[in-house]
């Protein structure tokens, strides 16, 4: 019993602790506008932003500085969308960056009289989308972060008793004066303290449609309050400029607040006293009793009574104005989710009347509610699938209203990758060699992919010339552009025509892909047949066993995966694992590489047959046609555009490197980019040839395989310290282990790979 007295006592403590947020006062709220005047004054669709940006931040662009960026950003959903979640939704980075730029739209002001579908194929996680994000942005708008405040008349039950403030030189008194009011009334009223804490005295009137307690001021004289109690700074220029805040200027409160208002003026003949029973309270969502955010799924039945009163409160507010029937406390359930979020999952069923029925407020932004009209500023989503189109096609006037966003399937293989750890767990990486699972993602990707791509063949006229590393319809090659990455084995020629142009055309083919192929479903599942069929204790999965898994699930069934595909798969696969056991395998002699780099960019200056001192490395140069090419094999390989190359490094040098890097910023020539972009080509081409010395070693082979076995000893120093460094590099630098890298290296030296590439 005392344990539990102990924990009840704890946790009466913890209740009692929860912050508390009860109304103040307006002139209060006022306060809190002024010194945090951006989280105060926020519609739904800039709170909407703002909690975007709380949880997946910045994002990083991996080529900032690439003059042809088209700024398509690595955003970070995890705490979105994942954290904390029982149901995670993992959005790729295509649809990461158009919900970006759809929140970037909403705060500027795009917002006003349109519907939000998300649109997907059935699998593609539009449910567990719109859920976890309706979470939380509930989760967000009851956080101190997010909270946004609504409107609360508060009234004595006794009659309107006078209710004055303190001071002259107050807040209230500078409306007052916007009001047009003599200093005379303000003085009349400054004998009496500000109003108790709430009791059984008073009677409170919320705001049935959350409006923010800035709009109880009247239109005309909003802006001459507002440049009276901000200073001239930087959010008073936006205030009065910038469009994403002309709601302050434009709106106006809800018929209850305004016939509220305009009786108490009327009582009282003094806005003062009327703005004196003006309160604030945080705005609280609550999406099971409905309270700013509703959602409707298609077999929910229509309300029959669309009106909502509360006759209770109806007495008291007749009692307060001697039942003069100016107020009518009459509202919708549209009102519930003003300045909130009414969402609809699935237009069919009864959400397809639901969807219709928004179609007067969207287009007039109001809904009659009996005699009065009832202005509906909400944040209006819904979810729908493909053929579920024809249930709203025949209201023409509803296409320029409705803006879609599309869910198709994953086409980012990093969130592929994602889901599968999420599934089955985050250990099913030490069942496979590195990048086996990439390609098993590749080829379920592959599947979802229109088959021609106008954008990727006017950018690459010639598929074939990459046929060592992609596919003849490049969804290699578009994967890589999907999920951020230029690959290295594009050439100099073709990644200067990845302009911002192609690259955009590119992105925007996503649009129409993604709507067939393998589902979320399929992929999962075809996954689990895989991994329970392949992975071993005692052994790794290979590429050999994904095509093996794939040629037969071709076989037995109606295969979305091209033709030819999984080879080209094993192509790129090859082409990377030589890459790296090479990396893996290469002494750098930084000195000597730096060296020859700082000769060649001195010597291009001059003409051939010149004797010259580099100014940078102090050695004496002969330049000669032998002395540039020998460099120039090693920056370019053997097949290459030298003199085309040479006039470049020479222009780039004259124009960009010495004026501008080094004359102006004063850095090193080894610190340029000009420098920095020969170095990599110099050290890449080096790469190439470092396993031919070794490939001509039978026993290099036989050495790899007996690593850490008694057998090893016998091999001479050379090759074992050869052998040493390259698999402890595979392991620290490519994350393998220890078995996978053996086995990738005698991979590697079976498969001939140097010859190949």
């Amino acid at each position: 019993m005392s344990n539990l007295r102990e924990a009840m006592n704890k946790l009466c403590r913890g209740l009692s602790e929860e912050e508390q947020h009860p109304p103040i006062p307006f002139e209060e709220y006022v306060k809190l506008l002024v010194n945090d005047p951006i989280r105060q004054i926020r519609n739904v669709f800039q709170a909407f932003y703002d909690m975007i940006h709380f949880y997946i931040g910045e994002g990083e662009d991996e080529y900032p500085d690439d003059p042809e960026s088209i700024h398509y950003v690595d955003y970070d959903c995890y705490k979105l969308f994942v954290e904390e979640l029982d149901h995670p939704f993992f959005a790729d980075r295509l649809f990461a960056n158009r919900l970006v730029n759809l929140v970037e739209a909403l705060r500027v002001g795009a917002q006003q009289n349109k519907i939000y579908v998300f649109e997907g194929p059935h699998g593609s996680g539009k449910s567990t989308f719109l859920n976890n994000l309706l979470l939380k942005f509930e989760n967000y708008v009851n956080s101190e972060e997010g909270t946004r405040y609504e409107t609360v008349w508060r009234f004595k039950r006794k009659g309107l008793g006078p209710m004055f403030d303190n001071g002259k030189d107050n807040l209230l008194e500078k409306l007052q004066q916007a009001l047009g009011r003599p200093d005379e009334n303000v003085e009349q009223m400054a004998e009496a303290s500000s109003l108790p804490a709430f009791s059984d005295e008073y009677i409170e009137v919320p705001c049935p449609s959350h409006d923010n307690p800035i709009l109880m001021i009247p239109k005309h004289y909003r802006r001459q309050f507002f440049d009276d109690v901000f200073e001239n700074d930087e959010f008073k220029w936006k205030l009065f400029t910038e469009k994403e805040y002309e709601w302050v200027f434009h709106d106006t409160p809800c018929t209850i607040c305004s016939s509220l208002y305009d009786s108490m003026l009327m009582k009282f003949k003094n806005p003062l006293r009327v703005l004196g029973r003006l309160y604030a309270r945080p705005y609280r969502f609550n999406r099971r009793v409905g309270e700013g955010v509703s959602v409707f799924s298609p077999g929910d039945k229509p309300i029959r009574h669309n009106v909502i009163t509360n006759p209770l409160l109806q007495r008291g507010i007749n009692g307060l104005f001697n039942d003069s029937n100016q107020v009518k406390y009459v509202y919708s359930r549209y009102a519930k989710t003003n300045n909130g979020v009414y969402a609809l999952m699935d237009i069919k069923g009864h959400n397809t009347e639901r969807m219709i029925e928004l179609h007067n407020i969207i287009s007039e932004g109001v809904h009659k509610v009996d005699d009065i009209e009832e202005s509906v500023n909400s944040l209006l989503f819904a979810l729908m699938n493909p053929e579920d189109k024809k249930n709203i096609g025949e209201f023409q006037s509803f296409s320029d209203r409705i803006e879609y966003i599309k869910i198709p399937y994953v086409l980012d293989l990093k969130t592929e990758i994602q889901i599968y750890r999420n599934i089955f767990g985050k250990h099913i990486d030490a069942s496979f060699l590195p990048w086996v699972m990439h390609n098993f993602a590749r080829v379920i990707i592959a599947s979802r992919l229109n088959k021609k791509s106008e954008a990727m063949l006017e950018w690459i006229e010639d598929p074939k010339k990459y046929s060592m590393y992609c596919d003849e319809n490049l969804h290699l090659l578009k994967m890589e552009i999907y999920t951020g990455y230029i690959p290295n084995w594009l050439s100099e020629e073709d990644r200067k025509r990845l302009n911002a142009k192609r690259r955009r055309r590119i992105i925007d083919e996503s649009e129409k892909e993604g709507g067939s192929g393998f589902s979320g479903r399929d992929s999962i599942k075809i996954f689990h047949e895989f991994y329970s069929t392949y992975a071993k204790s005692d052994r790794l999965i290979t590429m050999s066993m994904v095509c093996k898994f794939f040629e037969k699930h071709i076989k037995d069934k109606s295969d979305p995966v091209p033709k030819g595909f999984l080879d080209s798969v094993v192509k790129m696969y090859n082409y990377k694992i030589l890459h790296e056991v090479k990396e893996a395998l290469y002494y750098y002699n930084e000195e000597q590489i730096a060296r020859d780099i700082q000769n060649y960019i001195f010597a291009v200056n001059f003409e051939l047959g010149a004797k010259e001192t580099c100014k940078f490395t102090g050695d004496n140069l002969e330049i000669t046609e032998e002395f540039l090419s020998g460099i120039e094999s090693r920056l370019l390989g053997e097949k290459a555009d030298r003199p085309t190359f040479r006039k470049d490094t020479q222009k780039t040098y004259t124009t960009v490197t010495l004026t501008q890097e080094m004359m102006q910023d004063g850095k090193d020539l080894a610190e340029t980019k000009l420098f920095e972009a020969l170095h990599d080509k110099y050290v890449y081409n080096l790469k190439e040839k470092v396993l031919d010395p070794f490939l001509k070693n039978e026993n290099f082979r036989r050495a790899i395989k007996d690593y850490k076995s008694e057998a090893f000893k016998t091999y001479d120093k050379k090759i074992r310290n050869d052998v040493t460094f390259l698999l402890d590099n595979l392991c620290t630098k490519s994350r393998y282990n220890q078995q996978g890298a053996q086995e990738v290296c005698i991979y590697v030296i079976d498969n001939k790979l140097a010859e190949k590439f």
